[in-house]
């Protein structure tokens, strides 16, 4: 047991859009309990340079929280040209729900464009499985 076990890991802000993929699609279609189905939508995917600012890479794990909720999930990089500091992508799914706001707003209409979390290394801990979060 080291002394850092015992301090806090830096803490970062984003925005997470949620979207649908195909693939994540496809494997919900086959089974919503299956391995494949769980490790394609517990990822969060980061701009390429907020990453490496952070120190991350490709596979590592994150606690990522907000007042709705908290998962720990894989990092990948975005696979999106266009530079996108601040903004996160992830796909539906129960992972995302988790951190989905339950206050509408009066619209009735959750907020799955714009969650507001912070994120920070994971010291580990494993991904949020899926029987955690039902």
């Amino acid at each position: 047991m080291g002394f850092g076990q015992f301090l806090s890991e830096p803490e970062f802000k984003f925005i997470i859009v949620t979207h649908r993929d195909i693939f994540q699609n496809t494997a919900q279609e086959n089974s919503r309990f299956s391995d494949q189905y769980a490790e394609l939508s517990s990822v969060i995917r980061l701009d390429k340079e907020d990453m490496n600012k952070i120190g991350l890479r490709s596979g590592d794990l994150v606690v990522v929280k907000n007042t709705s909720g908290r998962v720990v999930l894989k990092v990948e990089s975005s696979v999106l040209e266009q530079p996108h500091p601040g903004t996160a992508f992830m796909v539906n799914g129960p992972w995302a729900n988790a951190l989905v706001a339950a206050d509408t707003g009066g619209t009735g209409v959750p907020a799955f464009k714009k969650i507001e979390i912070v994120l920070s290394r994971s010291k580990g801990e494993k991904v949020t499985s899926l029987a955690e979060l039902i």
